[in-house]
């Protein structure tokens, strides 16, 4: 383990912005960890910590010390007839894990494939996609405090999770490192194709007999087709929550916006896409300089190349502007930005 100074940290974030870490260290264990946070030299500095930079954008550089958490191991610690529990290192890639558990024949996950970022990121934002969200599977995880160094479990309660919410993003922000995360996933799958366009896709495919391994190629055919990939144009995936509105809100801009999509939810509010209302607001496909919306997904900022993260915040702020002024409806970040 050593410590790095003045890191540029490209190669760390999907947006790909070059911003500088004044220090850096990559950690592979927990005891390792509670070194780093225990040393006099550093734990009063400001810190940030990584997992694989999907969620974040750097809007300057970072004087303060970088902890990439790169905590491996997947391990099966107990199972039954219908269960396994399969707890997982916070530094393991995401996509990664779904396909071990699509080789163990464990289901659960399969409507997560190919969500970029590491296991100790998915609960920290309850992580989502088609009908399924981590909170369905969790069962616990473990974290170290950063003030003592002490090793705290959280079960899915004291998590407190919502949509893309978890405690880790409000009253406990800042305050723990996800070290490893415990997920409860079915031998005998409960496959969930009704939402988005995964059942269509099956059937395109002429998949008649499901298998975790077709739902979830379904679910990285439709990612492929509306979400560029990182490695090629840098990006975050989705900068903006779908919002949320009263049902009376709701059906007054039905009024005016037949065409408008809502997804009732459970509290009587109305979820709206945030992506419908930013191309009905004229951004998709536009560019600025170097930073502009995805041409297929307008969900999705992207970095034309030489970006820096101010641009992104930019543009993110005059969308905004746009959808509140047609609309009325406040869009918020997804991304954090730093």
């Amino acid at each position: 383990m050593t410590i790095q100074k003045q890191v540029s940290l490209q190669k760390y974030n999907t947006f790909a912005i070059d911003a500088i870490a004044s220090h850096f260290v990559e950690v592979t264990t927990v005891e390792e960890l509670q070194s780093i946070l225990s040393d006099d030299t550093y734990n009063r500095m400001p810190k940030l910590i990584l997992g694989g930079g999907s969620n974040l954008l750097f809007t300057q550089n970072f004087d303060g010390l970088v902890i990439k958490i790169a905590i491996l191991g997947q391990e099966i610690i107990s199972e039954d007839a219908q269960h396994a529990l399969i707890k997982v290192g916070a530094g393991v890639n995401w996509h990664q894990l779904v396909l071990h558990t699509l080789d163990l024949g464990l289901g659960g996950l399969e409507n997560l494939s190919l969500i970029p970022g590491t296991v100790g990121a998915a609960p920290m934002q309850n992580i989502g996609a088609y009908g399924v969200e981590i909170k369905d599977t969790f069962v616990e995880l473990q974290a170290v405090e950063i003030s003592t160094g002490k090793v705290a479990t959280f079960d899915n309660t004291s998590c407190e999770f919502g949509y893309r919410y978890s405690v880790f993003k409000d009253a406990l922000k800042d305050r723990y490192i996800i070290v490893n995360v415990t997920f409860k996933l079915l031998k005998s799958p409960v496959f969930n194709i009704t939402y988005g366009a995964i059942e269509d896709t099956l059937k395109a495919s002429g998949i008649r007999d499901l298998s975790l391994k077709a739902v979830s190629d379904a679910v990285i055919r439709i990612r492929q087709s509306k979400l560029p990939d990182p490695a090629k144009i840098g990006n975050a995936g989705s900068f903006f929550k779908n919002p949320t509105v009263d049902r009376p809100i709701f059906d007054g801009l039905k009024v005016r916006y037949a065409d408008m999509p809502g997804y009732e939810l459970p509290d009587g509010q109305v979820k709206v896409p945030a992506g419908w209302l930013i191309e009905k607001s004229g951004w998709k496909g536009k560019r600025v300089g170097n930073v502009g919306v995805h041409e297929l997904q307008a969900l999705v900022l992207v970095n034309y190349g030489h970006a820096v993260g101010n641009e992104v915040r930019e543009l993110a702020f005059a969308i905004q502007a746009s959808v509140m002024d047609k609309f009325g409806i406040a869009l918020m970040p997804e991304v954090n930005m730093v």
